[in-house]
């Protein structure tokens, strides 16, 4: 599972996304309101916060489909193994 920062981090780019719903790790981040602007934001967010670098490769619709691939894209740039 995922630390508090990085869920507080991603409900602020999930208009859609009822405060009192949980963020489940198949939630789709699409379907929550995360658009192609948002994800740049996002994106930027992530890599502020985290100190880490996205590469080409993790910049796909994949990446960012739910908060669990997100989350192993991310721990896996910090060097961190991902819980499965």
């Amino acid at each position: 599972m995922w630390d508090q920062r990085f869920e507080a981090i991603l409900r602020q780019h999930l208009p859609f996304l009822d405060p009192e719903e949980p963020l489940l790790d198949g939630t789709s981040l699409r379907d929550s309101g995360l658009d192609s602007l948002a994800m740049v934001e996002l994106l930027a967010t992530l890599e502020s916060e985290y100190d880490v670098r996205f590469v080409d490769e993790a910049m796909s619709m994949e990446t960012f489909a739910t908060p669990q691939t997100l989350w192993r894209v991310l721990t896996d740039m910090r060097g961190a193994p991902a819980p499965v």
